[in-house]
């Protein structure tokens, strides 16, 4: 008792500021979790969780009837007579790309919890909290140092990026887990290189590729570093590089247990292999999306968006220069951080944290730029990038804070407090909004919810069917847990009958496909537009 309240005397004035900032970051992704509007993905979590697959709910929901808005969450709940099989199954006809290890957690936390949206963001968030001292781990790894480790651990949670997708029902925050823990296993395996470190390591990776696909761009980074930290080896041994020096490197004991762990983690998620190879067509189907054209410009704008949301998520517009204004400082705090790194920290330390910025980065970025697409773009996507960018940050801070004294002091402290300020203003004005750029398919759901229900005392009818691109079943799921249990969802089938329409005064209409506004047409009605960003319309008729 006494040597740990002797280590809390010993925390200098940074450690203790990060220590509060810790425990904010804490609070931020635990408050307010059913404020934002449930994202349609969100609502294909707790759908597959509960065992539910799209098509059986397509064909129960769209056949040209009436249903009172909170009977659409009835498939949130655990199906009757499912199993866990059925999450699987749901998983591998629909999703593959989506490995089972989040979903199956999900499921068993429904049946304890239920399915609220504050139950089911509570998962996650509490999965986010592992992250933390995960984060501390690998930055005590990485530079031996408990201002940096902590001051590292606080820019993590008071990431706005980091909290927005703690409070999201889906596997983001456990990847952000897997990736930290796996990296910091991996150091330690490569410090001590015991058989119970890499088996660790492998574990954890195993664990990683069921979280999500894109843990395979942190698998990578490591190869590339454990590779690299043999080249570097190989070649302190030697004055001049020769095929000696690359032999050598090769021969290095660490890359085969690198290898041997890693064969078996593939061994263990070999089930989920087969899995992606039969249903090769399903996964390229539901990601085609992601393929995209975009040009350069539009890609510059969110690679610069997505690494500054770790810091700053204040969104003045997309094609306002003042959102990407604000984020210029960030940017160039990164830069000098990485070449701080680059310059005062050993091979161990800075090619860690390159290979794991740069590798899953670049992995990402050159398809776009070569084949055409916007993988690179979607923030989620670059999730195997961020922790290297906060371990950076905080190496530079933490050094130049406590380093240096007079107006170069006041400088550096001065970016420290821009860096913690503009995290507590972005993450207070996101915990009160409900909705955020993140939300995306979403995004206008809190807006349709104001004006349906604006009109709640005329008994209003929301018409709606499948869509052109059949994702309106998920956002027909978010828009029930807020709508007023007065109004009703006509939907209507792939033939649709709009007779039963006839009499109702008040009929919105959402995200029409094609064949719903020929039909809509053939009656006789027009379609006056409600909110264009929102695809809202509604029917003009004579009665």
């Amino acid at each position: 008792m006494k040597s740990r309240v002797d280590r809390w005397s010993r925390l200098n004035w940074l450690e203790w500021l990060a220590v509060v900032m810790i425990v904010l970051g804490v609070g931020f992704r635990l408050i307010a979790l059913d404020h934002k509007i449930f994202w349609h993905d969100e609502v294909y979590t707790s759908m597959r969780a509960a065992g539910f697959t799209r098509q059986e709910i397509d064909n129960q929901l769209f056949q040209n009837h009436f249903l009172a808005a909170p009977e659409l969450q009835f498939f949130q709940q655990i199906k009757p007579g499912s199993t866990t099989a059925d999450t699987v199954h749901s998983l591998m006809v629909e999703d593959p790309q989506h490995p089972l290890l989040y979903f199956v957690v999900a499921r068993y936390w429904m049946q304890q919890f239920g399915s609220s949206i504050a139950a089911s963001r509570l998962l996650p968030a509490l999965m986010s909290l592992l992250s933390l001292p995960l984060m501390y781990g690998l930055a005590m790894e990485l530079f031996a140092s408990s201002s940096t480790a902590l001051l590292a651990t606080a820019f993590l949670a008071l990431s706005p990026f980091d909290i927005l997708f703690a409070q999201t029902a889906r596997q983001y925050s456990l990847l952000t887990v897997v990736i930290l823990g796996s990296s910091w296993l991996l150091l330690r395996a490569m410090r001590q290189s015991t058989g119970r470190c890499w088996a660790g390591y492998g574990l954890s990776v195993a664990l990683g590729l069921y979280t999500h696909p894109f843990f395979a761009l942190t698998l990578l980074a490591h190869a590339g570093y454990v590779i690299g930290m043999s080249a570097v080896s190989a070649r302190a041994a030697a004055l001049n590089w020769s095929w000696q020096v690359v032999a050598k490197g090769v021969k290095d004991r660490r890359i085969w247990e690198f290898g041997l762990s890693v064969l078996a983690a593939l061994l263990v998620y070999s089930p989920w292999i087969w899995v992606l190879l039969h249903q090769h067509q399903r996964a390229n189907a539901t990601t085609d999306w992601t393929r995209a054209e975009v040009g350069l410009p539009y890609l510059l704008k969110l690679w610069t968006l997505s690494f500054t949301s770790l810091f700053i998520d204040l969104d003045f517009g997309f094609d306002n220069p003042l959102t990407f204004l604000v984020r210029l400082p960030f940017v160039i705090l990164i830069l000098l951080a990485l070449y701080r790194v680059y310059r005062h920290t050993p091979a161990r330390t800075w090619l860690f944290i390159f290979t794991t910025i740069f590798v899953p980065f670049l992995l990402l970025a050159i398809p776009d730029l070569i084949l055409g697409g916007k993988r690179s773009a979607v923030s989620r996507y670059l999730i195997s990038c961020f922790p290297g960018i906060q371990l950076a940050v905080a190496y530079l801070l933490s050094h130049k804070v406590l380093a240096n004294k007079g107006s170069a002091n006041k400088l550096w402290r001065a970016v420290l407090a821009l860096c913690l300020v503009s995290s507590v203003l972005s993450a207070s004005i996101s915990a009160a909004s409900e909705s955020w750029w993140n939300k995306d398919l979403s995004y206008s759901n809190a807006e349709i919810i104001h004006l349906v229900n604006a009109t709640a005392d005329q008994n209003p009818v929301m018409l709606s069917d499948m869509g052109d691109d059949y994702t309106n079943m998920g956002d027909l799921v978010s828009l029930s847990y807020g709508l007023q249990p007065n109004v009703r969802l006509f939907l209507a089938s792939a033939t649709p009958d709009l007779t039963s329409l006839a009499q109702e005064p008040n009929v919105f209409v959402f995200r029409a496909s094609q064949s719903l506004e020929a039909a809509i047409k053939q009656q006789g009605w027009q379609l006056t537009p409600v909110s264009d960003r929102a695809r809202l319309w509604r029917i003009s008729q004579d009665l």
